[in-house]
């Protein structure tokens, strides 16, 4: 099964662009070449820009306190595990303790850093930071992998407690609604929102069929078209029946 997900408000799509991002940089900072290291520095750029377009420290705090009230009152009910319960609860306070330790905008650590913003600067252009722009930075990608990992790694930590936050209002976000199985006649679906609140849809359906859903979504309709990819030509629409299950998620 291939997973799509679709945000319906801004606050999501942020969300969901940073957990990408953390993601992409845990995975190449763990890998031994200086190229890949290199990929790993320009996602902490990405990060530290995309954490710096919104009061994000704020809005996580407030979502994660929310759950917090929202969760407490479930103690004692022999429907929820009580031992799952308290480690949710304990990782909530844990995550909130984190961020109010987290002093001045995300990633100004590595604003403050004249060597790594010079760096920034050069990736704006075009094979800006080839070993003749850049000697430092050469010399630096032809260390020992375990140094770059460790300074790589040193940027990232203050930014953590930032992906934690993500992780769990993500997490409660995909599991906050259920799958339902559907069926786009001809490639096409529609329907009706009638005044049900949704924050992001989830799409599944199975790798092996030739498509991918086009997603178009408001607070009235979803709209989803099957389109498939046509070699050299233009994607075309999927003209055929798609099965695939959908999740509507609101916290």
């Amino acid at each position: 099964m291939i997973s799509y997900e679709y945000p319906l408000n801004e606050r999501i799509r942020t969300l969901l662009r940073l957990e990408d991002l953390y993601a992409r940089v845990a995975y190449f900072i763990g890998q031994p070449h200086g190229l890949e290291h290199h990929t790993a520095l320009l996602v902490l750029f990405e990060i530290v820009e995309v954490a710096s377009r919104a009061d994000l420290k704020s809005d996580l705090l407030q979502e994660l306190e929310r759950q917090k009230q929202m969760l407490e009152p479930l103690r004692n009910n022999p429907a929820i595990s009580e031992e799952a319960l308290d480690a949710l609860l304990k990782e909530i306070d844990q995550t909130i303790s984190n961020l109010h330790g987290m002093m001045g905008k995300v990633g100004q650590h590595m604003r403050d850093n004249e060597w790594l913003m010079s760096i920034k600067q050069r990736t704006n252009i075009p094979g800006g930071v080839c070993e003749f722009d850049l000697p430092s930075y050469h010399f630096w990608l032809n260390q020992d992998a375990e140094l770059r990992r460790r300074e790589l790694n040193s940027w990232l930590t203050p930014m953590l407690p930032i992906h934690s936050g993500i992780r769990i209002v993500m997490r409660m976000l995909r599991d906050s609604g259920k799958a339902v199985g559907h069926v786009a006649q001809n490639g096409s679906f529609q329907q009706m929102l009638s005044g049900k609140v949704v924050q992001m849809l989830r799409v599944q359906l199975s790798g092996e069929l030739p498509c991918f859903p086009e997603i178009s979504a408001n607070k009235y309709a979803i709209n989803i078209r099957y389109t498939a990819l046509g070699g050299p030509q233009k994607p075309r629409v999927c003209e055929q029946d798609v099965a695939f299950e959908m999740t509507l998620c609101s916290l």
